[in-house]
């Protein structure tokens, strides 16, 4: 009670292992690092193993690892810490079963934080990229090419709203005469919700233009089940499997619609603190044209430059068995530029 006491007259207080004080408010810890608004130097940042006591006036929230939650103020006696709770009287802990800590003006931030996304509103956790790229030569023949593309995602903790565009144009011009060399489009939007805690459902739209597939539209609706085989902090590895139709126009006047089986995976890793890279491989056999299929496969990295900029390589290519007369069967697409990032972490 004397450490009460002494924290209301005070201020909260943090005493380190090697006996030095601080006096301020104690504003929150992660289990790596405690924070304390300390009254002349400010927000100070003091490793939680060099903690050896706390004391505070105002309530605390102290998460444990067990998963049980503690909210008081708190006192130190003996290395053991004492919340004098409300319905509990006071609680007994030690600091090795403290995952957080949070200041009461912390710990309403983080139940708003979660209420939100439990029931988030349409246009809240929004976040994403744009991606951008421009090389230019001007002389005996002057060439063009410009890419774009944009990311956008809206997650919660029970699903995802995903959008994407990707585009190139590239043209040459020789002796007067101008040539266009790549124009092509590519966008849709997907929606996933989970099952379980490792199964999701979705569902997605996909669209396509490529002129020199002589391609107007390809409009590809699909959905089916996924698995999150692997789902940590570092990686998320999916495999998921459904069904697809694919309708095709083309500028030639043929038009063709066909069933589909897909089958494929999706990987997101982050090598280290400023690279990640994404991939994702999908098989389309046809149904309706049994042999034939289309795959598609998209891949990128990214590498931060600082917290907003980072520089983008991205692979996008699409492969059909059956194209039309006069047209390869494989198109892809290989851009690298700027990539700016937009929303919430």
């Amino acid at each position: 009670m004397a450490a009460l006491a002494c924290a209301s007259a005070f201020g909260d207080q943090v005493t380190l292992s090697n006996g030095d004080r601080l006096t301020g408010v104690i504003v929150k810890s992660d289990g790596k690092n405690l924070v304390i608004k300390a009254d002349l130097a400010g927000p100070v940042t003091i490793p939680w193993t060099a903690v050896q006591s706390i004391s505070s006036a105002e309530p605390l929230a102290l998460l444990l690892k067990d998963g049980g939650k503690l909210v008081g103020p708190v006192s130190t006696t003996d290395g053991r810490f004492e919340v004098k709770t409300q319905n509990a009287g006071v609680v007994t802990t030690t600091k090795d079963a403290i995952a957080e800590v949070r200041s009461n003006e912390e710990e309403a931030t983080y139940q708003a934080e979660l209420e939100r996304q439990r029931h988030p509103h349409v246009l809240d956790l929004w976040s994403g990229s744009v991606d951008t790229g421009l090389s230019a030569s001007r002389g005996n023949s002057d060439t063009t090419t410009f890419n774009l593309g944009m990311n956008a995602a809206r997650t919660t903790t029970n699903d995802k709203i995903s959008v994407y565009f990707t585009s190139l144009y590239a043209n040459n011009k020789t002796n007067g005469l101008k040539t266009t060399t790549a124009d092509a489009d590519r966008g849709g939007i997907g929606y996933s919700f989970n099952l379980t805690p490792r199964t999701f459902a979705f569902g997605s739209v996909d669209l396509e233009y490529d002129k020199f597939q002589k391609l107007d539209l390809r409009f590809v609706g699909s959905g089916g089940l996924g698995y999150h085989a692997v789902k940590t902090e570092r990686i998320q590895f999916d495999l998921f499997g459904g069904g697809a139709l694919d309708k095709a126009f083309y500028s030639t006047g043929l038009d063709q619609s066909f069933g589909e089986v897909l089958a494929g995976e999706e990987l997101t890793e982050k090598l280290n603190k400023i690279t990640l890279i994404h991939e994702k491989f999908v098989v389309f056999p046809n149904l309706s044209d049994t042999g034939q299929l289309r795959m598609i496969f998209d891949a990128s990295s990214i590498t931060n430059l600082n917290k907003w900029l980072a520089w983008q390589i991205s692979l996008s290519d699409r492969y059909v068995s059956n194209p039309l007369p006069g047209t390869k069967t494989n198109d892809l697409l290989l851009t690298t530029g700027l990539h700016l990032t937009f929303g919430r972490k």
